[in-house]
Protein backbone atom coordinates (compact mmCIF):
# COMPACT_ATOMS: atom_id res chain seq x y z
CA UNK A 1 0.00 0.00 0.00
CA UNK A 2 1.17 3.50 -0.94
CA UNK A 3 2.05 6.35 1.89
CA UNK A 4 1.37 9.67 1.09
CA UNK A 5 4.16 10.98 3.29
CA UNK A 6 2.49 14.64 2.22
CA UNK A 7 -0.85 14.03 3.87
CA UNK A 8 -1.73 16.05 6.91
CA UNK A 9 -0.99 13.85 10.27
CA UNK A 10 -2.88 14.20 13.33
CA UNK A 11 -1.09 16.19 15.82
CA UNK A 12 -1.51 15.76 19.64
CA UNK A 13 -4.02 17.78 20.45
CA UNK A 14 -6.01 15.85 17.38
CA UNK A 15 -5.51 12.88 18.53
CA UNK A 16 -6.43 13.58 22.18
CA UNK A 17 -9.86 14.93 21.01
CA UNK A 18 -10.90 11.52 19.72
CA UNK A 19 -14.03 10.82 21.95
CA UNK A 20 -14.02 7.94 24.34
CA UNK A 21 -17.00 7.00 23.08
CA UNK A 22 -15.25 6.59 19.96
CA UNK A 23 -12.83 5.02 21.35
CA UNK A 24 -14.66 2.46 22.77
CA UNK A 25 -16.45 1.09 19.61
CA UNK A 26 -13.26 0.52 17.66
CA UNK A 27 -12.41 -1.60 20.28
CA UNK A 28 -15.04 -3.46 20.34
CA UNK A 29 -14.75 -3.83 16.92
CA UNK A 30 -11.62 -4.82 16.84
CA UNK A 31 -12.64 -8.18 19.28
CA UNK A 32 -13.39 -11.44 18.27
CA UNK A 33 -15.73 -14.00 19.11
CA UNK A 34 -13.79 -17.09 19.01
CA UNK A 35 -12.10 -18.66 21.98
CA UNK A 36 -8.19 -19.04 22.23
CA UNK A 37 -6.93 -22.39 21.71
CA UNK A 38 -4.12 -23.63 23.10
CA UNK A 39 -1.70 -24.90 20.25
CA UNK A 40 0.31 -27.72 22.42
CA UNK A 41 -3.20 -29.28 22.48
CA UNK A 42 -3.60 -29.22 18.86
CA UNK A 43 -0.49 -30.35 18.11
CA UNK A 44 -0.59 -33.25 20.26
CA UNK A 45 -3.55 -33.96 17.79
CA UNK A 46 -1.14 -34.68 15.12
CA UNK A 47 0.77 -37.74 14.16
CA UNK A 48 3.39 -37.55 11.59
CA UNK A 49 3.78 -40.71 8.98
CA UNK A 50 6.14 -42.86 9.97
CA UNK A 51 7.46 -41.04 13.11
CA UNK A 52 5.98 -43.72 15.94
CA UNK A 53 9.35 -44.62 17.95
CA UNK A 54 7.27 -46.46 20.41
CA UNK A 55 9.34 -49.40 20.05
CA UNK A 56 12.83 -47.30 20.09
CA UNK A 57 15.08 -48.36 22.70
CA UNK A 58 18.06 -44.95 22.59
CA UNK A 59 21.48 -46.44 23.68
CA UNK A 60 23.79 -43.28 25.10
CA UNK A 61 27.18 -44.72 26.76
CA UNK A 62 27.42 -42.06 29.88
CA UNK A 63 31.05 -41.34 30.85
CA UNK A 64 32.24 -40.64 34.05
CA UNK A 65 33.72 -37.11 34.55
CA UNK A 66 37.32 -36.51 33.24
CA UNK A 67 39.97 -35.64 34.80
CA UNK A 68 40.42 -32.03 32.52
CA UNK A 69 36.53 -31.07 33.34
CA UNK A 70 34.14 -29.80 35.45
CA UNK A 71 30.75 -28.54 36.00
CA UNK A 72 29.71 -25.43 36.76
CA UNK A 73 27.48 -25.34 39.80
CA UNK A 74 26.03 -22.06 37.75
CA UNK A 75 24.75 -23.28 34.53
CA UNK A 76 25.42 -27.17 35.38
CA UNK A 77 27.64 -27.41 32.21
CA UNK A 78 30.12 -29.78 31.93
CA UNK A 79 32.85 -28.00 30.53
CA UNK A 80 36.94 -28.06 30.43
CA UNK A 81 39.32 -26.85 32.91
CA UNK A 82 40.28 -23.90 31.11
CA UNK A 83 36.91 -22.08 31.31
CA UNK A 84 37.36 -22.16 34.45
CA UNK A 85 36.58 -18.15 35.97
CA UNK A 86 36.68 -18.58 39.45
CA UNK A 87 36.15 -20.74 42.75
CA UNK A 88 34.24 -19.53 45.25
CA UNK A 89 33.04 -22.01 48.44
CA UNK A 90 34.88 -24.69 46.88
CA UNK A 91 32.09 -24.32 43.77
CA UNK A 92 33.78 -23.99 40.53
CA UNK A 93 32.07 -21.15 37.94
CA UNK A 94 32.74 -21.33 34.08
CA UNK A 95 33.54 -18.07 32.29
CA UNK A 96 29.88 -17.88 30.68
CA UNK A 97 28.40 -18.10 33.42
CA UNK A 98 30.85 -14.60 35.21
CA UNK A 99 30.55 -12.86 32.29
Amino acid sequence: MATDYDAPRKTEEDASEDSIEELKTRQAGKQSSSVDVDEAELADGFELPGADLSGEELLIRVLPPQADEFTCFNCFLVKHRSQIAREKDGHLYCKECES
